[in-house]
């Protein structure tokens, strides 16, 4: 395999590991986006992590009701501390009313278009993450802000007896898997815009390579080694196409791993 494949190989690994755990972490804080997002697009939400969520919202009340079970048959259960008034079925509940309100106002923006703009846009937070300082910053809002609030409610009504332990912990863990969501889409936002920043940069080099003027400073800057004095024009000019199209190709990868996320 030659090095641009096994770079291009590397590369793909590492998309296909970063869209692993976004729609994993999707799936978990897919009922947490439904409270804290309500007015998202009709294609913000994919199938699999829509299928995953619900599925997950539907095993999670079954283990829950096994394993209470299970503890009450054990000696001296009812003698412990107050169990707190809402479980994950509850939130089970709560998920499957919203998905029913959501399901039918989406699927009324999918029969009238024009009534969205962008179909993948998630859509404005709460009014209450509006009064918090530089809540103007989108990117602050959704991987601190919002998950954080979920975080410090869930783990204060757990201590009052409100939510269960179970719910408890697995609203601790949504929220901690809605940061890191959101924080793999910032970062492919970033990456495309500094692959076409990168891109830009690299134009001087290979003008300089191409026209023999290029240094050991500029080549090492794009992990090449300099190219000997005496080689042919010819030579000369394949490789410097080589390199552009080695870079090239990275760019191109990354526009379309974006756009096939959008079509998601």
């Amino acid at each position: 395999m030659s090095p641009p494949q096994e770079r291009n190989a590397i590369q793909q690994l590492e998309n296909t590991a970063m869209a692993v755990v976004y729609n994993v972490c999707g799936m978990a804080a897919r009922p947490l986006e439904l409270l804290l997002r309500p007015w998202h697009g009709t294609r913000y939400f994919s199938v699999p992590v829509t299928f995953g969520s619900t599925a997950l919202m539907i095993v999670m009340p079954a283990m829950s009701a096994f394993a209470t079970g299970l503890e009450n048959m054990l000696p001296l259960a009812h003698t412990q501390t107050p169990a707190g008034i809402f479980s994950i079925t509850s939130l089970a509940k709560v998920y499957f009313l919203l998905s029913l309100i959501h399901g039918i106002r989406l699927w009324r923006r999918i029969l009238h278009p024009e009534l969205e703009d962008l179909s993948t846009f998630e859509g404005p937070g709460l009014p209450i993450f509006q009064l918090l300082p530089k809540s103007d910053n989108f990117w602050l809002c959704r991987i601190i802000a919002e998950p954080l609030a979920v975080f410090g409610v869930a783990t204060a009504l757990g201590r009052i007896f409100v939510f269960q332990s179970g719910l408890t912990t697995y609203l601790q863990l949504a929220a901690l898997a809605l940061a890191m969501k959101e924080f793999i889409e910032f970062y492919r936002a970033w990456e495309y815009l500094r692959d076409l920043l990168d891109a830009r940069c690299l134009g001087p080099i290979i003008a300089a390579m191409l026209n023999n003027r290029a240094t050991v400073e500029d080549m090492a800057a794009i992990h090449f080694a300099r190219l000997p004095q005496n080689i042919s024009p010819e030579i000369r000019q394949a490789v410097t196409a080589h390199v552009a199209h080695v870079f090239s190709q990275k760019t191109e990868h990354t526009g379309q791993d974006r756009s096939q996320e959008g079509k998601s």
